[in-house]
Order: structure tokens, then sequence, then C-alpha cells
């Protein structure tokens, strides 16, 4: 159903729900000789169900509908349905009731379909209950499939049953929803009240199932890794901390998936992946959630080279599949994936657009003078390196639209990566982006214990120097490296900004169904 369909179905059935409204309004007027407000009318719902009750009709006591056919799939086999019976289940978003005969709309997951009622073939007693049912009440409806004088696909009800009774009064109209707080607080009205917001979550899900299929098809291995952890590591983020009472025990909540799939990789499993959720203590932002979900792989025997091929078809995959073109539209911007992405050093990006060479910067000194002549703020403790990642921060990352790896990364801000050999001072390692934002992260990964262990003695150094994000040393971890890692190629997601990316949404908020608030006490 086209988006413009979807609108005038969405605006018919609000204003058949504000009729049913506008008839209760006046029923209780009648009877009380004012106008009721909202709790009058939640109570004359809740009358209903006392009704249906003491008749013997409770719709809570049902446990189970059998369901044939869900409304699209109707519509989608008309051909081969018309003038069979098939039975359909889900919410009333409108009812009109004309005597002898009534029509409803029933919405269920995949869409909502028109049903024609009529005490003649549900019978007097049955047709009277239903003229009771209010919109937003669950019903089950046997019938068959017919088309109206309008050409409309229908349902001709023999049977109705109510499956749940709704208690509460669902927005009247759709500009009800506008609120953005009460649509992230109420995202159960805001999935019945907008298609497109049920369509964002039902991609959400065939992203996921691309990527293990995509995986799953290369020989990757899905694991699952601690989320309480004594030491949270592998990113440069600071963490939640929690109290073990049966251990008595400090533990913190991970803040990336990294340590734990190379221990699996030093026990001989040479490619495996992990989904899952991931908590940061940090601000809230348009592309930030406390709690989010990162995708990290790593394969033995290969490099950040074969990451970043790994990358270019895994992202051409999953665009093909959830949005069925290789071409991706956000905000204003068309990311091309078919072309091969842009791959540039950091170095090269930097002198691109800022017109600083820091290949020609030597020292500290030099670097802090350059910062200072460009208005780039830093920070005392910060070295050559970082100086260099803050120009790329300020002046490279807004002009990254289409697909492009950023490679070549300064050693200070990569703890856990492998130098480059022929340059000790740069690091394996790229940033992935795409619309001006970073969409992957990966490394040659550092499999020299001895290497590893003076990088995590830098990383205390910034710690005891108010660096809470840096690194704590993993004694364990460098265990699992001292009985040999293979040569491994890794690499993080963020799942919800590809979300973000395959849906055009706005906000990291719009992709995740219950996103973090502040409480409302």
């Amino acid at each position: 159903m086209s988006q413009e369909n979807n609108s005038q179905n969405n605006q018919k059935n609000q204003n058949n729900q504000q009729q049913d409204i506008n008839q209760l309004l006046k029923v209780r007027s009648a009877q009380k000789g004012s106008v009721p407000d909202e709790n009058q009318l939640l109570t004359v719902r809740r009358e209903k169900l006392a009704a249906l009750q003491e008749a013997g009709k409770d719709p809570f006591q049902i446990t189970k509908f059998d369901v044939t056919h869900h409304s699209q799939d109707v519509k989608d086999h008309f051909d081969a349905l018309e003038g069979t019976n098939v039975t359909i289940a889900g919410r009333m978003m409108f009812k009109r009731v004309m005597g002898k005969a009534s029509f409803c709309n029933i919405q269920d997951l995949k869409g909502s379909i028109q049903c024609y009622v009529a005490r003649d073939s549900i019978g007097e007693e049955p047709y009277a209950d239903f003229k009771k049912y209010d919109v937003g009440d669950i019903l089950g409806i046997s019938g068959a499939v017919f088309k109206t004088k309008t050409g409309e696909m229908s349902i001709h009800a023999a049977s109705v049953t109510l499956l749940s009774k709704s208690l509460q009064i669902l927005p009247e109209k759709f500009h009800g929803l506008t609120d953005t707080d009460t649509r992230y607080r109420q995202r159960y009205v805001d999935l019945i009240m907008n298609a497109e917001v049920k369509d964002t979550f039902i991609k959400r899900s065939k992203v996921l199932s691309s990527i293990r299929r995509y995986l799953d098809d290369q020989g990757f291995m899905e694991v699952e890794t601690p989320m309480l952890v004594s030491n949270a590591g592998g990113a440069a983020a600071r963490p939640f901390e929690t109290h073990f009472n049966a251990l008595d025990e400090d533990l913190k909540l991970r803040i990336s998936l990294e340590l734990y799939l190379k221990r699996l990789i030093v026990g001989g499993m040479e490619r495996v992946y992990e989904i899952g959720r991931v908590f940061r203590n940090e601000g809230l932002d348009t592309r930030h959630n406390p709690e989010f979900t990162l995708m990290e792989l790593y394969q033995a025997y290969t490099d950040y080279h074969g990451m970043m091929d790994l990358t270019e078809n895994l992202y051409r995959h999953v665009a093909k599949e959830v949005t069925g073109s290789e071409i991706l539209t956000y905000g204003e911007h068309q990311m091309d994936l078919s072309k091969p992405f842009e791959r540039i050093t950091m170095v090269d990006a930097v002198r691109k657009y800022s017109g600083v060479d820091f290949n020609e910067i030597h020292t500290l000194e030099e670097a802090r003078a350059i910062a200072k002549e460009k208005h780039v703020e830093f920070e005392e403790r910060h070295k050559k390196g970082d100086i260099l990642n803050l120009f790329f921060e300020e002046f490279v990352e807004e002009h990254l639209i289409q697909p492009t790896f950023v490679m070549d990364h300064p050693i200070e801000i990569s703890p856990l990566t492998k130098k480059k050999p022929e340059n000790p001072e740069y690091v394996e390692r790229f940033e992935f982006f795409m619309n001006g934002w970073e969409m992957a992260n990966a490394y040659s990964e550092l499999n020299d214990p001895i290497d590893q262990r003076a990088r995590f003695a830098a990383q205390e150094e910034l710690l005891a120097a108010g660096d809470d994000e840096a690194n704590h040393t993993d004694e364990d971890f460098l265990n699992a490296l001292s009985i040999g890692m293979p040569p491994t190629g890794g690499i993080g997601f963020g799942i919800d900004r590809m979300v973000m990316m395959m849906t055009n949404s706005p906000s990291i908020r719009d992709v995740l169904a219950f996103p973090t608030l502040k409480s409302l006490d």
C-alpha cells in the first residue's frame, strides 16, 4: 500500500473514531445533563467490561484464537481467496454502525482490512454485542472474502469474537502523537497509530536477520560473551558500575565485545561474531543512547584490508535485502554503495580538508602550535596523535558523506591495534564513515602480548591523569595473548546507526523500541 493510501486510511480511521466518541458524548450528555470528561469515557468502557463479565462473556478468559491469514495476505491473494472463508484478528480502528449492518476496520501486523458485519450473518445477540464494542478493542473475525460495490477488498463476517477489551482511549487524531517524548514513552500507542513506525522496527529485524545470514554463509559462528565484567575494556568509554551481592564484588556493564571475542580466537574459533547490547555512561543525543546494539566480529588470518572487503560486501548485501537498492537515501543525501568505497589515510584526509600536513609535524610542540593557529582546542595530556585526531574531528568528518574508509590512525588513540611496520607512529586501523557518521571501527588486531602490556601501561597513565575513558590493564587478556593469538582482523559495527541509515530515521530513538528517557518522577 502506498504512503498516500496509508495517510488516507489513517484519516478515515480517525474520522470514524471521532464519530464514535462524539456519539458516546451525546449519549452520556443526555444521561447526565453534561458533557463527560475523559474519566467518564473510561468509566463507560469499564462498565461495558463489567456487563460482559456478568453475562459470562469475559474476553480476558479467552486463551487462544486460530488465525488463518493476515490482512495483507488477503489483499495480496484476493483472486485466489475470493469467496472462501478466512479468519483474521487485530485491533478495531474504526466502526460505522448503520442499522442492521456495520463496517469496521481491523488492523494487524501487516496492515488493515475492512470487515462487513451484518445482523443476519452473525446473529441478533452477537450483533447487539458488536455494536457496543469500542475502537481499540481486539477482535477475531471469520468470514468470506469479497469486494464491496466500491471495489474495496473486505471480509463478510460470519462470526465476531471479542478477544480483548481496550480500557483506554486511543488518540483520536494522528497529531495527538506529535509529541516525541510521548511517542517514545508509549511506543505501544505509537506503533498502533503510525504504520511507518511499525515498518521501521520490521526493517530493523530484517537488518539483523540479513547480517546473520551473510556472516553464517561466510563461515562465521555467532557466540555470546559476558555483559557483567570486572574490567570493562575494548573501547574508550565510561562504564556503568554495579555491585554483585553474592560475591560481594563490584562489577561493570561491558562497553564493548572485543576482549572476550579475542579470547575465543586464541582458543581456535577462527571466525566469531556477537550481536549484543553494550552500555556506556555517556550523554544522550540523536546518535547516542547509553545502551545500544553493537556487532563485533573477528577473523583469524586476515587484517584490516580483509575487514574493509567484508564491510563493503556486508553493507551492500544488507541494503539490497532490506531496501531493495544499493542506493541509500538519508535526509538530503544519497549514498551509493554500488561503487568501490573510498580509502584514505587520516593524515591525507586532514591535509585535504584543513590544509595541515601532519607528515611535516614532527614534535608535540609543533602539533600544539598548529592547533592553536587553527583554533583546535586540546588538553595538556594530549599527544601529537591525539591532536591529529582532533583535527580530523574538527575538519574532516562532516565531509565524509559517501562510503569512506579512513585508515591508519595514530597509535595514541589505538591501544589494541597493530603498528604499521613501516611507520610505527601509526596503526593498521580504519573507521568506516557515511553521511558524516562513524559507522564501524576495525583493526589488524594487536597480538603481541609484550607490546599490549606496554599499551595498557600507557592507558593506566592516562587514567591517573584524569582520563576516565582510558582502559585498565586486563591481566587475563594478556595471559590469553601469551598463549598465542594468530594474525586477526576485527571490526565493530554500530547496528542502530545502520538501521537509521536503512530507514532514513533522524534519531537513534526512532530505531530503539524503548530508548532511554529521563524518569517522569
